[in-house]
């Protein structure tokens, strides 16, 4: 289906445009996380003591009225809440749309497989964009990326849940004095709460985990031919997997068989890996709580084939530095002897590619604990 992506193709251009907002939400709360104001986080009995009545989080909204009430009735705390308002209210609507096109891109993401379904597009169903090639990598992409911005918004950004919900409550005071509450305010509030996720089409789901535990999605294994590359081949995979994991929960807790098999195939040489623009989880503290991931992950971080990866990842780099020194040698490098060489300078690249990545990921101060 190479016209997929064609611009007269409007199943292809929406899902395309969906993914393209994803992609562009999450580098918008990976940039905020340097501009959370410290004075939400309440951390000192300064803070908490200056801060404390007119910062809240959800439990706001069950005295409200009081809480406000509180603040009217005492100058101090409306002049502290005056300052306050105008020293971050362009922040707290900075992100609270961050929050609010979370809700929108799920929002429309359940309309378009909804719409698929349903037969709006003609000649094209769950089935058959699954079966495109591009159509299959941008609906893993789409679940994909949902999976990223939620754990980026609960452990990168926010390690503590009541910070987000101290500048939701904060923009919705002071926008509502301004103008009108937001009309997805109680929307955006649930997808925030712990136990509040927008829930997706199930089959959906089941169809793109399959996809990723059975297909080469992007094609990448012919790019890595040696046997004992598959892990890395299929790298950028193995993260999309193990994101889209969390949509099924069963899996992660009880689907045994499943997890054995996903595990051998993505994890068999390496437990620590990168979801998304460097950030890095450590599998073994992710899958603690879950009972068939964590059984299925026991043999890959044996101490026996630690000792067995971290040795061979090391001898290779004792010897890839001399190959590469040789091979980078002034002179050495011409545009005769690549050709002439061509799959050997390839198949060293690759190597020291493939080494170079297992040591970094392994070794390295993880970015988040998953």
């Amino acid at each position: 289906m190479a016209e997929f992506l064609a611009e007269n193709n409007p199943c292809g251009q929406n899902i395309l445009n969906i993914v393209s907002r994803g992609n562009a939400i999450i580098a918008e709360l990976l940039r905020l996380k340097d501009y959370i104001p410290p004075v939400f986080k309440l951390e000192t009995k300064q803070d908490q003591q200056k801060y404390g009545d007119i910062i809240s989080d959800f439990s706001y909204f069950k005295n409200s009225d009081e809480f406000d009430r509180k603040i009217d009735s005492n100058p101090k705390l409306q002049d502290l809440d005056e300052e306050f308002r105008e020293t971050y209210v362009e922040i707290l609507s900075r992100f609270y749309l961050a929050f609010e096109s979370i809700h929108k891109y799920v929002s429309d993401l359940n309309h378009f497989i909804n719409d698929l379904e349903e037969g709006i597009y003609i000649q094209q169903n769950l089935e058959s964009v699954l079966l495109s090639e591009d159509g299959k990598q941008l609906m893993c992409e789409a679940l994909y990326l949902y999976g990223v911005m939620l754990l980026v918004v609960d452990g990168h950004v926010f390690p503590n849940g009541a910070v987000r919900e101290r500048l939701v409550v904060s923009h919705l005071r002071y926008s509502t004095r301004r103008s009108s509450a937001d009309s997805n305010a109680d929307d955006v509030c649930k997808l925030l709460r712990s136990t509040g996720r927008i829930p997706l089409n199930e089959i959906y789901v089941e169809m793109v985990l399959g996809r990723l535990r059975s297909d080469d999605v992007y094609s990448q294994v012919s790019a890595y031919p040696l046997p004992e590359h598959r892990s890395a081949a299929l790298s950028s995979q193995a993260a999309m997997l193990y994101v889209c994991l969390y949509f099924s929960p069963d899996t992660l807790h009880s689907q045994t068989a499943k997890m054995r098999e996903i595990v051998d195939k993505f994890f068999p040489d390496n437990w620590v890996i990168s979801i998304y623009m460097g950030i890095t989880v450590n599998l073994v503290e992710a899958w603690d709580s879950y009972k068939a991931a964590k059984s299925a992950l026991s043999n890959t971080v044996q101490t026996s084939n630690i000792h067995e990866c971290s040795l061979k990842y090391g001898n290779s780099l004792r010897k890839l530095i001399p190959q590469t020194q040789k091979v980078l040698k002034e002179g050495a490098l011409t545009e005769d002897s690549l050709l002439d060489h061509q799959a050997k300078v390839i198949g060293l690249v690759r190597e020291c590619n493939v080494t170079l990545r297992w040591l970094m990921l392994h070794s390295a101060n993880l970015t988040n604990g998953g």
